[in-house]
């Protein structure tokens, strides 16, 4: 018989009984590694009768209750006039906002909204270089050597001066191996404090001043984050360069085949759908934010973000409406 645990075959045979594939495709899996006939037979009978097993298929149904109740709401989404596509708004008013994006969970793009900005006249990478660069910040490297770089970011985390790190952007090509992100917001927010002195608060749908409640981001081409979903509604305003951005709705989570925490097993820069065949069955838009533009990532959604030039960008999450969706999150581990 195969030398892996029968332990770690057992809860393989489980979740694929839960997952609802049928009892004759596992016991031929289970030949096909080195269980004899009557073996693999016998694995599955004792899953079928388990109690465990059995109370968890109830649980099961009632998951797969819920799943169809989003797809019923995704059909709809796509049947809008627009439900195919990221809507483009110049500067809607608060209660457009809010009534036609923010509470109806579908993202847009807004134009107009930081005409104020003095960050988009000054800021490029001279300006930050002259502006805060003997400061000491914090920036991912080696990402490019680790398949899992978002998840595993702390390991990733690299002090250094801030002149050295704007000359690395400068001097780079096409790359994802460095990336100073929202992660390392906790030790720049000092350093480049007085950069958000370039921001004007953006009041028709943000609360209070930016300072200290929103998050700074700044990479050469080619920085990719994988396909996630926050756990609140988010803003991102680019200031310089653009980024390819690929969203899918909350109600596609199902698709996404989502392992640990907020992430997705699925590279989205090129979507393998022999790997991932469940993905056809999601709806992935695609937009390119372009400098002075404001995306709205509603809550849940899934978005993979990649910088065409060298980027800089910021985010917020600081709604004049309710925002505090993480408080009653709990799936943290793997799932």
């Amino acid at each position: 018989m195969t030398t892996r645990p029968k332990d770690d075959w057992r809860r393989w045979i489980a979740e694929n009984l839960l997952l609802g594939n049928r009892p004759e495709a596992i016991r031929a899996v289970l030949v096909e590694n080195e269980f004899t006939e009557q073996e693999a037979a016998q694995e599955v009978s004792a899953a079928l009768a388990s109690p465990y097993v059995q109370g968890g298929s109830r649980i099961a149904n009632r998951l797969r209750k819920r799943e169809w109740t989003l797809t019923v709401y995704g059909r709809l989404a796509r049947m809008r006039a627009s439900g195919g596509e990221i809507e483009r708004r110049e500067r809607p008013s608060r209660d457009e906002f809010f009534e036609e994006y923010y509470f109806q969970n579908r993202p847009a793009i807004i134009t107009g909204m930081l005409k104020s900005w003095p960050a988009c006249t000054k800021w490029d990478l001279g300006y930050l270089r002259d502006t805060c660069g003997a400061n000491e910040v914090e920036v991912q490297f080696g990402r490019e050597s680790d398949e899992n770089y978002e998840i595993n970011g702390p390991r990733h985390k690299k002090t250094m001066p801030f002149r050295e790190y704007v000359d690395m952007v400068e001097a780079a090509g096409t790359t994802n191996d460095f990336y100073m992100t929202a992660n390392n917001a906790s030790r720049n927010q000092e350093a480049l404090d007085v950069l958000w002195d370039d921001i004007d608060p953006i009041g028709e749908y943000l609360d209070g001043d930016a300072r200290g409640r929103s998050f700074f981001w700044l990479g050469p081409p080619g920085t990719k984050t994988p396909f996630h979903h926050d756990l609140t509604n988010n803003f991102m305003a680019q200031v310089m360069g653009r980024k390819k951005i690929k969203m899918v709705p909350l109600h596609d989570t199902a698709f996404l085949y989502n392992t640990v925490h907020c992430y997705s097993d699925v590279d989205a820069s090129a979507i393998d759908y022999e790997r991932f065949p469940r993905m056809k069955q999601a709806q992935v838009l695609e937009c390119t934010l372009a400098p002075g533009e404001l995306l709205f990532i509603p809550i849940g959604w899934w978005h993979y973000v990649e910088g065409l030039d060298a980027t800089i960008t910021m985010s917020f999450t600081n709604f004049l409406r309710y925002n505090d969706f993480a408080s009653g999150y709990t799936t943290y581990k793997h799932l």
